[in-house]
């Protein structure tokens, strides 16, 4: 297959999680394929060696914690960061649509995710200046190169920073983002308030807590929008009286900074003359996706609805806080997608986005559409003693959404399967139970049977057997 010709460097930035970790060469973040487990408790082992201590800011402590490499497969962290895909079939894709090399104009932007995203977007402008000095050097048809950098959760904050408040602008051709929550994600601040979900002590006892608490880079993924239910009205999470339980207000403050910096330097840019389409979202929709909350004691309840509206989302990030802040929410700029957070960059119709953009030639890889796009509601986490429940939604007016076949698929890494057809609820709305799932996580993916399996919406979920 005729791969299509790039010019440019692109850069692949992963989200929080997204880097393999070591400790003075000793990897405590990075299994293989279908370790998910291993990698969970062995990283609670170290969890107290790698908390960060309270006054790191945007340094880095000097604890012998160095980035290794891009994760490949699943990986998840309780009450950090839920379930999410690795980067091996998006850079396996990349090299086979595009004249793409690793380690020569194909570059993986490992870094240290603990830390705060100003710090690591300082890393990425130095390997920015000395890649794309290396492949505009390689060959004098590329002086004018650029970089292109492909930018999943977090690592679209990383890489705003580095393009609206470092100079990056100047050498980023495009700022494509999937899934990042530009405007913060209430999911964050539950897991720094409640902690692993699996687990069956409360809040601020487990390790994992303490070490969440610990990350700037945590708190800086928390909502900049009034989020958290209030007899006076909804609140930003830095306005609580009294502060939150547990939460270091200072830490707070400082991710509102963070989010204003990048705010007010994109709208500067466009201002002079930049453009509003720098910066390109692809953003999931319809998903059922928590975006405010009420504070009950040490918890939040969460809240799909925000003054009495259902935005939806991706699951994890609301539509809106997937949107920079120059970019209106009706721009062409803006691409969404019927895809989970966790799964949004292996989705077929945002590998089609992402071919539309980085392609030079008209458009030549799309496929035909799902006739019926659903909204999936699979748990982040599950314990293996309780039957877990796939609701699925028929997201479409069209004649017919309320008399599908609809197929769900529980896929396991290490290569078992669980499939069953869902019930049918009414009103387009489908739902069935799955019994007896071994602990591990697993790929949950539904469609209407006669549909493009390939085009089937993907959740993930972790089941769990007890503490971590």
């Amino acid at each position: 297959m005729r791969r299509e010709s790039v010019e440019d460097l692109v850069m692949v930035v992963p989200g929080i999680m997204g880097s393999r970790l070591a400790v003075d060469g000793r990897e405590v973040w990075g299994p293989s394929a279908g370790a998910v487990w291993g990698a969970i408790r062995t990283f609670s082992g170290s969890v107290r060696q790698l908390t960060l201590p309270k006054d790191v800011g945007d340094g880095h402590p000097g604890d012998g914690v160095e980035p290794v490499g891009l994760f490949p497969a699943l990986h998840a962290l309780p009450g950090v960061w839920p379930l999410t895909d690795g980067y091996d079939t998006l850079l396996i894709w990349l090299r086979s649509m595009f004249t793409l090399r690793p380690s020569s104009n194909l570059i993986e932007f490992a870094y240290d995710w603990r830390l705060s995203c100003r710090y690591n977007a300082g890393l990425l402008a130095r390997r920015v200046d000395e890649a794309l000095g290396r492949w505009r050097a390689s060959d004098p048809r590329r002086t004018n190169a650029k970089v292109r950098l492909i930018c999943h959760s977090m690592g679209g904050l990383v890489g705003r920073y580095y393009v609206e408040c470092l100079g990056g602008a100047e050498v980023t051709r495009q700022l494509i983002t999937l899934g990042t929550p530009h405007r913060g994600t209430i999911g964050a601040l539950d897991s720094l308030l409640s902690g692993p979900r699996l687990s069956r002590r409360g809040p601020r006892a487990g390790p994992l807590t303490g070490f969440a608490r610990s990350l700037p880079s945590l708190h800086q993924l928390t909502p900049d929008y009034a989020c958290l239910d209030s007899p006076g009205g909804l609140l930003y999470p830095r306005e609580v009286p009294g502060g939150l339980p547990g939460l270091d207000s200072a830490l707070l403050d400082d991710a509102g900074a963070f989010h204003a910096e990048i705010r007010e330097a994109a709208r500067e840019r466009v201002r002079r003359g930049g453009s509003d389409h720098h910066c390109l979202p692809v953003i999931g929709v319809r998903q059922p996706t928590a975006t405010t909350a009420a504070l009950e004691g040490e918890r939040l309840r969460l809240i799909e609805t925000i003054l009495g509206e259902d935005e939806g989302g991706d699951g994890r990030v609301p539509r809106f806080a997937a949107f920079p802040d120059e970019v209106p929410m009706n721009s062409p700029a803006a691409r969404s997608a019927f895809a989970t957070h966790g799964a949004i960059k292996t989705h077929a119709g945002v590998r089609e986005d992402l071919f539309d953009w980085l392609a030079p030639s008209p458009r030549v890889y799309r496929g035909g559409r799902a006739a019926y796009p659903l909204s999936l509601r699979v748990p982040e986490e599950w314990p293996t003693n309780e039957p877990l429940t796939v609701e699925a939604v028929a997201a479409t007016a069209r004649p017919g959404a309320d008399e599908l076949a609809v197929l769900a698929t529980f896929d396991h890494p290490d290569g078992s399967r669980t499939r069953g057809t869902l019930t049918n609820l009414g009103d387009g709305r489908y739902g069935g139970a799955f019994r007896n799932l071994a602990p591990g996580a697993y790929r949950v993916s539904a469609h209407a049977v006669g549909d493009d399996a390939t085009r089937a919406v993907t959740a993930l979920v972790l089941v769990g057997d007890g503490d971590v």
